[in-house]
């Protein structure tokens, strides 16, 4: 069910969805019967439904639960149930109670109403809901109308307000829109009041024939078509504006309509074109796949319907003569169709084409600066993240492209300072890789020392670059600042999970086009013997070249502790 506004401090009633049939459904045989209704509340957030409890605030009649006054706490689901000792019926609706800070409220309890008005002509305007408070009232309620949150008396005198009614003796444009009606009544001593609005419209004058026309095809009206192409057979109709009367357009086929064709070449569309003051221009489009030489002689009639009338006409038919255009259009087309097909190696080998490009031509940094390592790897310590970091990424850079990789719980001497280390093994790489994480910024303290380094190098010009790696998906409230200032200028990689372990993924591509170029070695020698540098170093730098290093190395790396 769609959800039922309450405005805050105003009166609201539920009914019962149960008996809006009343073929189903009759509160007076139900009770008759046996039958008793119970409502129940579930607030907001909540998986278990209270029942109502009655009070003078909260009561029921017949089928309607009342709010005299509603509250913020009135919104939820609402359960009606309709139970004897055999069976039990019973279907829910929401409730929401809303805040309105002006005199005129822009939400109301019930969708607006909608009532039409022919031009030139009067009607009298109820307020919806008035004869349902009237019953719960003590005393006759009053009514107050606004158009548009102006209050009655209106600037003309075509409108007047006569008993709880508004009177419009002559419509117009000018008096189109929303009228909200206000009723305020009283309730064992308690002054209640609820808004109900309607939505006016002007239609045309009722006096005008209402019968519907064809505007096209006409007698006249011939469609050129070609054998065995597409052909589309428009018919277009206007429908003079009748209060609770259907509209209805039709193409027939030889007097069949394509409900009854077993020929599957004929579809119908249909839509509006155009509503103004209620009267409509509707269109249906009938579609033959393939036009054979037999639909030239088959009858194809537009038909029209709404209450006052029905009308109908025949579309005619012509072949079209025949043209080379169809020749020059192949050629055309396959001229297109090749520079599309080219755009589209293009598109899908640019990794390729710019890693062959970048192997014929780029420059070895190696030979141009000073860096001790190719890579250092930055990542959030004890989590997920450091997994991927130290066993996937270091392992397919050390041992299968032969790059040198700088982690600094593996390769950081005993004994010194974390940030003197840190900043000399940063400056001292070509490329800084970090690994991001949901919890990057508040436990990564290492990490955005290293992220913090690697920007200041980028931003003096000290020959390093910064890849940003997005190990599981961050949002974009979760970026540090330093990354949401400098995101635009920073190469940015998503790690895709099994899609991205193969070497030949778009990921390890894309980190190759960022990496330092390698030239004259091949990938499988460029790792044994990049592997073996590192160990070397590695146990050099820390004195513990000797039988039992390997193992002192290996406890280093995994933990990153001694």
């Amino acid at each position: 069910m769609e959800v039922v506004r309450v405005l805050n401090g105003e009166t609201g009633w539920l009914s019962c969805p149960l008996f809006s049939h009343p073929t189903l459904y009759s509160y007076s045989s139900a009770h008759s019967s046996g039958f008793s209704l119970f409502w129940y509340h579930l607030p907001p957030e909540q998986d278990l439904e209270q029942p109502i409890r009655y009070c003078q605030r909260v009561s029921k009649d017949r089928e309607k639960l009342w709010l005299q006054p509603a509250n913020e706490n009135d919104t939820g689901q609402y359960i009606c149930t309709l139970r004897n000792r055999t069976s039990c019926t019973k279907i829910s609706m929401s409730l929401e109670v809303v805040s309105s800070g002006t005199d005129c409220p822009p939400l109301v309890a019930r969708v607006p109403s909608h009532v039409y008005i022919p031009f030139q002509e009067g009607k009298s305007l109820s307020c919806p809901g008035l004869q349902d408070a009237a019953k719960m009232a003590d005393s006759a309620p009053s009514v107050t109308w606004y158009h548009e949150c102006k209050q009655y008396p209106f600037w003309d005198f075509q409108r007047e307000v006569k008993g709880d009614n508004l009177m419009v003796y002559q419509m117009s444009v000018l008096f189109e829109g929303l009228y909200y009606c206000r009723v305020r009544y009283t309730r064992k001593n308690l002054t209640l009041s609820f808004t109900r609005v309607l939505n006016v419209s002007a239609v045309s004058s009722s006096v005008l024939p209402k019968m519907p026309t064809i505007l096209r095809p006409n007698k006249d009206t011939k469609f050129t078509v070609r054998l065995g192409r597409e052909a589309k057979l428009v018919c277009l109709a206007t429908f003079p504006f009748l209060e609770n009367s259907s509209r209805d357009i039709w193409w027939t086929v030889d007097g069949k309509p394509l409900e009854l064709l077993t020929d599957t070449r004929f579809s119908e569309t249909k839509r509006k074109v155009q509503e103004e003051h209620g009267d409509q221009t509707m269109e249906s489009e009938l579609v033959v796949t393939e036009v054979q030489r037999e639909d030239l002689r088959t009858e194809f009639n537009c038909s029209i319907r709404n209450s006052a009338g029905f009308s109908t006409v025949r579309a005619q038919l012509d072949q079209e003569a025949y043209s080379p255009s169809v020749e020059l259009g192949c050629g055309l087309g396959g001229t297109l169709m090749l520079m599309l097909v080219l755009f589209l190696v293009y598109h899908v080998f640019w990794l390729e084409l710019l890693l062959l490009y970048r192997s014929w031509f780029g420059t070895d940094e190696r030979y141009t600066d000073e860096k001790e390592f190719d890579v250092y790897i930055s990542y959030v310590r004890d989590g997920e993240e450091e997994q991927f970091a130290v066993s996937t990424l270091r392992d397919v850079l050390e041992n299968q492209l032969g790059y040198s990789v700088c982690i600094f719980d593996r390769d950081s001497l005993p004994g010194g300072t974390i940030t003197d280390e840190t900043l000399s093994f940063v400056g001292r790489s070509r490329r800084l890789l970090v690994v991001l994480s949901p919890g990057f910024a508040s436990r990564g303290t290492q990490a955005l020392l290293e992220l913090k380094a690697g920007l200041d190098h980028m931003a003096l010009g000290g020959h390093l670059r910064v890849i940003l790696v997005q190990y599981r998906p961050l949002q974009w409230r979760a970026w540090v600042g330093e990354l949401r200032r400098a995101r635009v200028v920073l190469a940015l990689l998503q790690w895709k999970g099994d899609k991205s372990k193969e070497l030949t993924s778009r990921f390890w591509k894309r980190l190759r086009l960022e990496l330092p170029l390698q030239k004259g070695r091949r990938d499988s020698e460029l790792g044994t013997s990049r592997t073996f540098q590192s160990q070397t170093s590695t146990s050099s730098q820390t004195g513990l070249l000797s039988p039992g290093g390997e193992a002192v190395h290996r406890i280093q790396y995994s933990g990153g502790k001694l």
